[in-house]
């Protein structure tokens, strides 16, 4: 058996198995599983974590793994969720994305093996990074601070937050 891949940041990538997927996958709705098992897009303006300003983590819907801190959220005008940095740049893949005859920069969760589609990428955010990771609400969950991290994989996340915290 192989060791598990680790996050600098002290988290666990190792992809889930197919039986630990179709579990996760279960979970979802109808349009959180459009946008991260198809590539969906949800509505501007009307995901639920716009216009949140709680401080937390954000993290993926599929497998929990935290994608970005509440304290890299702006707001961009776009009408989407988006952020100047993520969590731990191992935690968000970066895919070619030619659909729509457009070339960008496809955001996708690491640890779900590349496949949770979160957003994109572009090169017009705010110092200090200037880039904008335009995320779908659908695509995380909000975890305020103080509040266990879901752990579905049993992974040991909470452990692995607060070592990224401390």
């Amino acid at each position: 058996m192989s060791t598990p891949a680790a996050s600098p940041s002290g988290f666990d990538l190792t992809p889930p198995t197919a039986d630990e997927r179709a579990s996760l996958e279960a979970g979802l709705s109808r349009e959180e599983a459009d946008v991260l098992l198809h590539h969906g897009t949800e509505a501007p303006f009307c995901g639920g974590l716009l216009d949140n300003k709680e401080d937390g983590v954000y993290c993926c819907r599929l497998c929990a793994l935290p994608l970005f801190r509440a304290k890299t959220k702006f707001e961009s005008g776009t009408g989407w969720p988006s952020f100047f940095a993520p969590f731990d740049e191992s935690h968000v893949i970066g895919v070619r994305d030619v659909s729509y005859g457009m070339i960008r920069i496809e955001t996708r969760c690491a640890r779900c093996d590349g496949d949770s589609h979160q957003g994109h990428v572009f090169p017009d955010g705010p110092p200090p990074t200037r880039l904008r990771y335009c995320i779908n609400s659908v695509s995380l969950e909000f975890v305020q601070n103080g509040s266990p991290l879901r752990d579905p994989l049993g992974r040991g996340d909470n452990a692995a937050l607060a070592g990224a915290t401390a």
